[in-house]
């Protein structure tokens, strides 16, 4: 093993460390009586109540019978709250030296397991790749993009392969950062055939961009087809969230959870979003 590989390990080890000693340190620290800490927060409260009664009395706004008859129910309380309490204690021994045995136990397999794993099916000693081998990938990618450009373009307009193959460029040119090429793509497919899916990715595009009011009105002119698209509702609220119409924004946002089963895995989502709203 070279020197170099044992410091890669070395390394991996100390990480792993750091990684796990907040748990290994909470494992290991002895658990706090909660019951006893329990206890003195109400005695603390029962006497700031008695004192407060006293106060109460002097200020001849609590007569003696009151007064009295208060300060009992208070000491009765304040004499309870140990008897009360030392059920909540924990026995010693028990649950949670299991417990904690198993937490220490995972602390040591689990990067025990990790280590045996990576050594067995990986390759600790490949070298990470060049830079002009990662510029080779980046040349093929963009050669096979421009491929897909030149048959795009001499394509039937109106065919569903050319749709399909601009809504595949389109999502391309977004997956690199070339948010205008992307919204130029999704347009492209949206002129052969409308989908609402790639609608709401150029929407999307748009509103990455800072071009709320583009998305708007693409939003308008796509939701009349898909009206019950989820997508398209929810993004036409946010458009018109960025455009400066919260109202707007409030009441489709509420329409669309009015509308959504108590279990629609997106209906949290919206009421943050509604939530966050002026």
């Amino acid at each position: 093993m070279t020197g170099e590989l044992l410091w890669t390990w070395a390394l991996i080890a100390a990480l792993a460390v750091i990684a796990l000693a907040p748990l290994l340190v909470v494992a290991l620290r002895p658990r706090p009586d909660q019951a006893r800490q329990r206890t003195e927060a109400d005695i603390a409260l029962y006497r700031a109540q008695l004192a407060e009664l006293e106060r109460e009395r002097a200020a001849g706004r609590l007569d003696e019978g009151a007064h009295r008859a208060a300060t009992l129910e208070v000491q009765r309380r304040l004499l309870a709250a140990p008897a009360a309490r030392a059920s909540d204690a924990e026995p010693p021994g028990g649950s949670s030296r299991a417990a904690r045995l198993a937490l220490l136990g995972a602390l040591v397999l689990l990067p025990a397991i990790a280590v045996f794993t990576y050594a067995w099916q990986g390759v600790p000693g490949m070298p990470s790749a060049t830079f002009a081998e990662r510029r080779e990938v980046l040349d093929r990618d963009e050669a096979l993009l421009a491929m897909l450009r030149t048959r795009l373009a001499q394509a039937d307009p109106g065919s569903e392969q050319t749709r399909q193959g601009y809504a595949l460029l389109g999502n391309a040119e977004r997956g690199r950062g070339r948010l205008a090429e992307a919204a130029t793509a999704y347009r492209a497919s949206l002129d052969a055939g409308f989908d609402p899916g790639v609608a709401g990715q150029l929407a999307q595009v748009l509103l990455e961009t800072g071009q709320a009011e583009a998305a708007r009105t693409l939003l308008a002119s796509a939701l009349p087809r898909a009206p019950r698209d989820i997508g398209l509702r929810f993004l036409s609220g946010l458009a018109a969230a960025r455009a400066g119409e919260p109202e707007q924004a409030k009441a489709t946002w509420q329409a669309l959870i009015e509308e959504a089963p108590p279990e629609a895995p997106w209906r949290a989502m919206v009421q943050r979003s509604l939530s966050n709203l002026p």
